[in-house]
C-alpha cells in the first residue's frame, strides 16, 4: 500500500503536531477539525514551531516552505475520503470517536487506512464499527509529536499485515521508532505513565508530600525529566482521568481506581495547562503549586 495522501481529524495539540511531522517528511496533509479557529489556530502553531526548527538549523527555511504547502485545512469530514490514510486524532471519548467514523465512513475510499491515535480504547471496538476492521489500527504518536521519537503501533483483532506494514512504513519515513503494542487497555505506555501519575495523585490526596516535593523527589531521585504532578498536567488531567476509568473498566483491578482527587481537579475545570490551573497554577509569570 502506497501512502501519499494522508487525511488528520483534529487540529488541537495532536493534530497540529502530526500534520506538522507528516508534511516535513513530504506527506501532502489535510487537516480536519469542527472550528475554523481551531485549524487557523493550528497553522500559527505549525508555522510558529517550524520556524523554530529553521532557527536551530534541524531543518531549513526551504523545507518549512514546502511542508506548509502541503498542508490544507478543512471544515468538512468528507474531504478526506480519498487520501491513502486517516489519522484520527479527536478527543478521547469513544462515541464522538464513532460518530467522526460513521460520517465518514460513505466518502472513503475502498483502500483506505483507518488510524486512531488514541492513547487507551480498543482498537478492535472502533474497528468493529467501521466496514474495514482489516484496515484499521492505532497510531498512537507521543506529546509533543515533532519532538517525540516513538510512535506506538496497535493492531486490532482484525488488523492485517500489509496494513501495519503500511504504517510502519509510515512510522519510519518520519524518523520515529515503532513499538508495536497490542490491543489491551492504555497499550504500553499508558498503561505504565498513567498509573504512576495517578498514584502521585494518591501521594498528594492522603498527605504523604506535596507538589512541590512529589515532582523534585521523581526529578531528583528518580532522575525524571518532569514530576509526575507536572506531567499530569502537561498531558491534561481530563486526559489522565479518561485513562484510568478506560484501565479501572477494562481490567477490573482495584489498582486502576482513579484518584479521587484527580477526579475532583477534573470536576474543577482544573485540568492543566491547557486551562491555566491543574497541580499548578500557570497563570503568573512562575506555575505555583496549589496544593
Amino acid at each position: 500500500m502506497s501512502i501519499e495522501t494522508v487525511g488528520v481529524i483534529g487540529a488541537g495539540q495532536m493534530g497540529n503536531g502530526i500534520a506538522h511531522v507528516l508534511a516535513l517528511a513530504g506527506y501532502e496533509v489535510r487537516l480536519n477539525d469542527i472550528s475554523q479557529d481551531s485549524l487557523d489556530a493550528a497553522i500559527t502553531r505549525i508555522t510558529k514551531n517550524m520556524d523554530r526548527q529553521v532557527s536551530r538549523e534541524l531543518i531549513s527555511a526551504q523545507d518549512r516552505d514546502d511542508a506548509m504547502k502541503r498542508i490544507s485545512t478543512t471544515l468538512a469530514l468528507p474531504d478526506l475520503g480519498p487520501t491513502d490514510l486517516v489519522i484520527e486524532a479527536a478527543t478521547e471519548n469513544e462515541a464522538i470517536k464513532k460518530q467522526i467514523f460513521d460520517t465518514l465512513l460513505p466518502h472513503l475510499s475502498p483502500d483506505t487506512i483507518l488510524t486512531s491515535n488514541t492513547s487507551s480504547i480498543s482498537i478492535t471496538r472502533l474497528a468493529s464499527g467501521t466496514d474495514r476492521p482489516e484496515r484499521f489500527m492505532g497510531f498512537h504518536f507521543m506529546n509533543p509529536v515533532p519532538l517525540m521519537k516513538l510512535v506506538e503501533l496497535i493492531r486490532g483483532i482484525a488488523t492485517d499485515e500489509p496494513t501495519y506494514q503500511a504504517c510502519f512504513s509510515v512510522v519510519e519515513k518520519l524518523g520515529k521508532t515503532a513499538a508495536s503494542a497490542e490491543d489491551y487497555p492504555a497499550f504500553i505506555v499508558n498503561r505504565i505513565l498513567i498509573p504512576m501519575i495517578n498514584e502521585a495523585c494518591y501521594a498528594l490526596y492522603e498527605g504523604v508530600g506535596s507538589v512541590a516535593s512529589i515532582d523534585a523527589s521523581m526529578k531528583l531521585g528518580a532522575n525524571h525529566p518532569m514530576g509526575p504532578l507536572e506531567l499530569g498536567d502537561f498531558i491534561g488531567l481530563d486526559t489522565c482521568l479518561a485513562i484510568m476509568n478506560v484501565l479501572h473498566d477494562g481490567l477490573a483491578d482495584t489498582k486502576y481506581r482513579p484518584c479521587p482527587l484527580l477526579v475532583k481537579y477534573v470536576e474543577a475545570g482544573w485540568v492543566g495547562r491547557k486551562a491555566g490551573r491543574g497541580f499548578y497554577d500557570y497563570r503568573g509569570e512562575v506555575p505555583v503549586p496549589t496544593r
